[in-house]
């Protein structure tokens, strides 16, 4: 049988400007997400939600954690197939849709991995490790919505 693997973080509101959550619109949405000997990430809400747009909200923070997932696995299996990886820049894009009852949920993550490699010959088997990524990802192995990966390779 496999292992599991605990992960930790701390969530703390900082947005009580005073009277709490007495009305919708007299708090900030202001928190920050830290861990044992971590930087301290600023959060908030998306700005649509009333959040601070210098700000990371979740919804970006999940397709950033499916973009670094991916990524990490395609650099580890192209060590483990003599692939050297030059550069890798990931503009990844998140569908929400929000109902009419104000619940939203992903429908849709895309990945568009920009990637530099040493020898173009290598260019197909590193389109096919991408696929490979796609498949072992932890992340997103565990969301209930598609990640499609298109990848360009130079």
């Amino acid at each position: 049988m496999g292992r599991d693997h605990r992960y930790q973080a701390t969530i703390t509101w900082t947005g009580n400007l005073g009277a709490g959550t007495a009305g919708y619109r007299s708090y900030s949405r202001d928190h920050e997400v830290s861990g044992a000997g971590k930087p301290v990430l600023p959060g908030s809400s998306d700005p649509a939600f009333r959040g601070d747009p210098e700000r990371w909200n979740p919804e970006e923070l999940l397709v950033a954690t499916l973009s670094q997932c991916h990524m990490l696995w395609f650099l580890h299996l192209c060590a483990e197939n003599g692939i050297v990886v030059r550069s890798y820049t990931d503009n990844a894009e998140g569908i929400m849709a929000e109902g009419d009852d104000g619940a939203g949920e992903f429908t849709a993550v895309t990945l568009r991995p920009r990637v530099a490699i040493a020898d173009p010959g290598h260019a197909n088997r590193a389109r096919e490790l991408h696929e490979e990524a796609g498949r072992v990802c932890f992340i997103a192995r565990s969301v209930n919505f598609p990640v499609s990966c298109e990848p360009v390779i130079t």
